[in-house]
C-alpha cells in the first residue's frame, strides 16, 4: 500500500509541477471553503481524538496542540487563502547571465517533487502542509499521529475533495490511512525513491528517529530551547510584555521562551519585576542564586534546566555578565531555534543579531513570532534549524529547488 501511495504521489507531482498559478490558487480557495463548510465534521472528529487523548493521561500542553475549535478552524481556512495570495515561486528566475560564447544561463525555481510529512498532535498541520506543498507544485504524503488521526482524516478528505474539484490530481494530497508505526519506517526509506524530502512535526523522540533513520533529506528541528536576553537599557514595560508573551502565550509551541537571561546591570531594576510577573501569571520560575534572592518563590535551577525544552509554564532564569556571556550561554545550551534581545542599545542589538547562530533572531519582539504565517509566508510546514537548503520557517519558497536552463545558438565546447 505504501509503495503504491508513493507511485501515485510521484505521478501527481509530475502534473503539479506544470500546473498554472491560477489552477493552484483555485484549488486553495476551494480547500478553504471546504474547511469552513466542514467545520462541524472537523470538531466532532476532534472531540473524539481529545477524549481518547485525555483517557491516555495526556498533559495540557499536548491537549492544547491537539484541540481545534471554531477560531482555529477559521484560522486554518484563512491560512489557505493567505497561501493562495502569496507569489508562486515555481518558474521564478533566480539569476540570469550570458557567457562570452553567447550561452544564456538561468537559474529557475522548480518543485522538490514529493514531500513526506510525519506529524503527531497538531491536526492543523494537515491543512498547512497540503497548502504549502500544493502552491509550490509538490505532491504530499501525510502521516498523522494516532492521537490526531480522526481529525486529520476528516481534514484531508475535505482538502482532497477540493483539489479534485479544481481539476488537479487526486493523489496531490494523500493521508496514510493507518496509524501503524510501520508506515513511518516505509516513509523514512523513501518509498522506493518516491519521496524527495521528509518533514517531521512532533516531539523530540519522533524528530530524533527521523533524523537517524531517514534515507532522504530532512527539514526539522529537534528542540526549541529559545532564549530572551534583557539588557539594562531595555524599557521595563516593554520587557515585561515581551517576556510574558514569549513564555505564556502558548507554552507548548516550539517558539516559546524557555530561558530568560538578565544582564547583571539590569538585575536591580528588571529582575524582580520580571520574575514577579511570571510567577503571578502562573509560571514556575527556576533560577540561579541571584534570581532566587530576587523572589523567595523561585525554585533552584539545576544544570539540567538550562538546555531543557519545558513546553510548559516553566522558565529558567539566569543573571549574566553582559552580551558576551549571554551569547556564550545561548551557544552552549540553545538549540539554534529562536533567540531575542530586549534593549534600546542598537549597537548591542546588532551585535546580538549578527553573532547568535540561530535560525531566527529578534530585537525587541517575542520569540513566539517564530512562525511562517507571522513572517508573511501564509503558513509553514515547520521550522528547520539545519544549515542546508532550508533554515527557519519552511514555506513555499523553501519547498522548491532549482535547475539551470541554458539557451544557445549552436555553440559547441572546444
Amino acid at each position: 500500500m505504501m509503495l503504491y501511495m508513493g507511485h501515485l504521489a510521484r505521478e501527481a507531482a509530475r502534473e503539479l509541477a506544470l500546473a498554472t498559478t491560477a489552477q493552484k490558487n483555485e484549488a486553495l480557495e476551494r480547500m478553504a471553503a471546504r474547511i469552513e463548510a466542514g467545520s462541524e465534521q472537523i470538531i466532532e472528529a476532534n472531540r473524539q481524538d481529545l477524549g481518547a487523548a485525555r483517557s491516555k493521561g495526556r498533559d495540557l500542553a499536548f491537549l492544547d496542540r491537539l484541540m481545534l475549535d471554531g477560531l482555529r478552524i477559521a484560522a486554518m481556512a484563512r491560512g489557505l487563502r493567505e497561501v493562495a495570495a502569496i507569489p508562486d515561486p515555481v518558474g521564478q528566475t533566480m539569476a540570469k547571465w550570458t557567457r562570452p560564447n553567447g550561452l544564456e544561463i538561468s537559474r529557475v525555481r522548480v518543485p522538490l517533487g514529493v514531500v513526506g510529512i510525519i506529524y503527531e498532535s497538531r491536526p492543523n498541520v494537515t491543512a498547512d502542509a497540503a497548502a504549502l506543498c500544493l502552491k509550490s507544485g509538490n505532491a504530499v504524503i501525510l502521516r498523522s499521529g494516532s492521537e490526531s488521526f480522526l481529525t486529520s482524516l476528516v481534514i484531508a478528505n475535505l482538502l482532497n475533495e477540493a483539489v479534485t474539484a479544481a481539476g488537479l490530481p487526486a493523489a496531490s494530497i494523500q493521508l496514510v490511512p493507518t496509524t501503524d508505526r510501520a508506515a513511518v519506517g516505509y516513509m523514512l526509506g523513501g518509498l522506493g525513491g518516491a519521496i524527495d524530502v521528509i518533514v517531521p512535526r512532533g516531539g523530540k523522540d519522533l524528530v530524533a528517529r527521523v533524523q537517524v533513520e531517514a534515507r532522504v533529506p530532512v527539514f526539522a528541528h529537534l528542540e526549541g530551547v529559545c532564549h530572551v536576553y534583557v539588557q539594562d537599557s531595555a524599557d521595563l514595560d516593554m520587557a515585561k510584555r515581551i517576556v510574558l508573551n514569549a513564555k505564556m502565550r502558548r507554552t507548548g509551541v516550539c517558539g516559546a521562551a524557555e530561558t530568560l537571561l538578565v544582564d547583571r546591570r539590569a538585575a536591580p531594576t528588571h529582575l524582580g519585576p520580571l520574575v514577579e510577573m511570571l510567577i503571578e501569571a502562573g509560571c514556575e520560575v527556576r533560577g540561579d542564586t541571584e534570581t532566587q534572592r530576587a523572589d523567595t518563590r523561585v525554585r533552584p535551577a539545576s544544570e539540567d534546566d538550562w538546555p531543557k525544552e519545558f513546553l510548559d509554564a516553566i522558565i529558567a532564569v539566569k543573571v549574566v555578565d553582559g552580551l558576551d556571556e549571554a551569547i556564550d550561554h545561548i551557544a552552549r545550551y540553545g538549540s539554534r531555534h529562536t533567540e531575542a534581545i530586549i534593549t534600546e542599545d542598537r549597537v548591542e542589538a546588532e551585535k546580538f543579531l549578527a553573532r547568535v547562530d540561530s535560525a531566527i533572531v529578534l530585537h525587541n519582539a517575542s520569540t513566539q513570532f517564530a512562525d511562517g504565517g507571522e513572517f508573511g509566508m501564509g503558513a509553514e510546514i515547520g521550522i528547520a534549524t539545519g544549515r542546508f537548503h532550508a533554515r527557519g520557517p519552511v514555506g513555499v519558497e523553501q519547498l522548491t529547488t532549482f535547475k539551470y536552463v541554458v539557451r544557445g545558438s549552436g555553440q559547441t565546447r572546444p
